[in-house]
């Protein structure tokens, strides 16, 4: 989720790039630079943080009179937030900028640097600005073409060199960028907002395209090589809505980004069938007996389902706690423990507090986050990136997915380092984390159908979303969901515990969300909802098995996995609380008396 900028042309460069960085910091504000060609030559400007930081070291610089420049701003994949590690990145001649994940970037790294090149930064796009100048012969734009071969996973890139000064190459594959007109001058942007206002008309690139600008002219070839004709439309000029990517709020398009996000989180880490995490060193699980999970919120959740997976698949014991209570319980804590906290922010007070408290008793500690050099992955012995990008909504989705989808393979991590999973169930764990983007994509026909059936529940007094297994923290999430940006009263329960007490409450004004998959405890779920519907509660049910004593009925398409079945109910749990909050007149995005973050008890 990282931003790009670039441009040709003859206006002041650096205003230019930094307007258009401002615009992107929402996507990426671990660093920022620049780079630009001005007479020949090469100028380049980082900084740690925000924009302002990056204005204040380029204030005595000015690149008026034509010239080529990108910049990017960034959010950590490979790599800490440092200035070695923010772009643009720099060969002897050439400077590159790149959104995306290069999955072969170490084969590639040892590669070169057994050719004798040395690299500064930890991160995967360095690879691509050497590689480039070891491709260079006599012809810029071939060694572009054969670097590109060389390539493979999610890349959006832009690069400049001296070899050409007066020409930007460009390329995008699985990530968006988009090139924009006026006149001359050319503009590229991973997103409209940077160049609105300053472009009329503008040209969304397709994967595998690529080319280079030069004076005024865009050059285009398809993947096969074949240059390509296009044609520009006229850019939007509503900046809001060009963030919002045309959706009326940004919950709506993170949910939507979860089947992108998804594809994120996994690249390089299935390596040949087999689960890696190269942020975890050797003798991180020496010694290892259990796991204490420890998490707020959402993030709960996650931990919640996963420990189900730890202990199910790598027969290691999993313990959860909610990290407002740990902090205060005494806990009796054993060296023998791997302690996990789990946060989007990695600045949530009360994990951050745990955490110390499992570190002053000696145990090891993993975290699960998506913020690099957050202060909970400072603190940790090892962590691992959810890689969802930046999540604008309040109200976690792709956050809650990505932690998910980490846990999910750090539970087959484990198993294959404990031997307790054989090599057919690890082919279908990870058949079914590779088909997991597919069932988060969002189709218009379910969507449609969640706006039509949520005029239905807008009364009442109060929700029921049960599950069982994995699918009661999911339950849990469905009803925290709702309750955030509905204020509508929610619960989540096991679905075997509605005997217990709360099937009291049950009449026709009590709306069940009962999540029923075909995997797991299909026939126990049935005969907890049917218990349900004898006392007159309303029930929508969601499940790939028809279900009679529905008042409502939505079809999931996975029933081969658990896991699959567990994200498309997700993702639908997550539209229907948008669309009966939206039918409610709220802001999604910004719900009353909440904060993206905790950092304070």
């Amino acid at each position: 989720m990282c931003g790009i900028v670039g441009y040709l042309g003859k206006k002041e460069k650096k205003e230019i790039l930094i307007e258009g960085l401002r615009e992107l910091e929402y996507r990426g504000y671990d660093s920022a630079g620049i780079a630009i060609i001005k007479g020949k030559k090469l100028n380049n400007f980082k900084a740690i943080g925000k924009i302002i930081n990056l204005e204040e070291k380029t204030n005595d610089f000015h690149s008026d009179g034509f010239g080529v420049s990108i910049g990017h701003t960034r959010w950590a994949t490979h790599g800490k937030p440092t200035e070695l590690n923010a772009h643009p990145h720099l060969g002897k001649y050439s400077f590159v900028v790149h959104n995306g994940i290069i999955e072969n970037y170490q084969s590639l790294k040892t590669e070169l640097q057994d050719d004798g090149i040395s690299f500064l930064s930890q991160t995967d796009t360095e690879t691509i600005v050497h590689l480039f100048e070891k491709n260079y012969k006599d012809d810029s734009f071939q060694a572009f073409k054969d670097t590109l071969d060389r390539l493979e996973g999610a890349y959006a890139t832009l690069l400049i060199t001296e070899t050409a000064p007066d020409t930007i190459f460009f390329a995008k594959n699985g990530s968006p960028m988009l090139i924009g007109f006026e006149g001359d001058d050319v503009y590229f942007a991973s997103s409209d907002t940077p160049i609105i206002g300053k472009a009329e008309e503008v040209y969304y690139l397709e994967d595998g395209e690529y080319g280079y600008a030069k004076d005024g002219i865009v050059k285009l070839f398809n993947k096969d090589g074949e240059e390509k004709r296009f044609l520009k439309e006229i850019l939007v000029s509503d900046k809001a809505l060009a963030q919002k990517d045309g959706y009326r709020f940004f919950m709506e398009k993170e949910i939507y980004e979860q089947s992108t996000v998804m594809s994120d989180t996994m690249m390089g880490r299935i390596v040949d069938n087999n689960i890696y995490f190269e942020e975890l060193n050797d003798g991180l699980l020496d010694g290892i007996n259990s796991i204490k999970i420890c998490a707020c919120g959402t993030s709960y959740h996650t931990a919640l389902a996963s420990s189900y997976l730890f202990e199910r698949i790598s027969k290691i014991r999993c313990d959860i706690e909610i990290a407002s209570e740990f902090r205060y319980k005494e806990p009796l804590l054993s060296s023998d423990t791997l302690f996990i906290t789990v946060s989007q922010s990695g600045e949530t007070a009360d994990t951050l507090e745990a955490l110390k408290m499992a570190k002053r008793a000696g145990l090891k500690s993993l975290s699960i986050c998506n913020v690099d050099n957050s202060s909970i992955v400072r603190e940790s012995d090892a962590s691992i990136l959810t890689r969802a990008g930046i999540e604008k909504g309040v109200a976690s989705t792709k956050a809650f997915a990505t932690q998910m989808m980490v846990l999910w393979m750090f539970a087959i991590e484990l198993a294959q380092r404990r031997n307790t999973i054989t090599k057919e169930n690890l082919q279908i764990e990870i058949d079914a984390m590779l088909h997991t983007p597919k069932a988060l994509i969002v189709k218009d026909k379910l969507h449609n159908k969640l706006n039509r059936l949520a005029k239905r529940y807008l009364h009442g007094h109060g929700f029921f979303f049960i599950g069982r297994d994995i699918f009661y923290p999911l339950a849990l999430e469905g009803a925290l969901k709702l309750k955030e940006i509905s204020y509508l009263h929610a619960e989540g329960y096991p679905a075997g515990e509605m005997k217990h007490g709360p099937i009291a409450l049950a009449d026709s004004e009590l709306f069940t969300i009962a999540l029923m998959p075909k995997t797991v405890h299909y026939d126990k779920i049935k005969s907890n909802v049917e218990e349900l519907s004898a006392r007159d509660a309303t029930i929508l049910a969601i499940s790939p098995e028809p279900f009679e004593l529905a008042d409502d009925f939505i079809q999931t398409q996975y029933d081969n996995h658990p896991m699959l079945e567990f994200f498309e109910m997700m993702v639908i749990t997550q539209l229907l609380a948008l669309e009966i909050s939206i039918r409610l007149g709220n802001d999604v995005d910004m719900p009353r008396n909440l904060a993206k973050s905790v950092t304070v008890e």
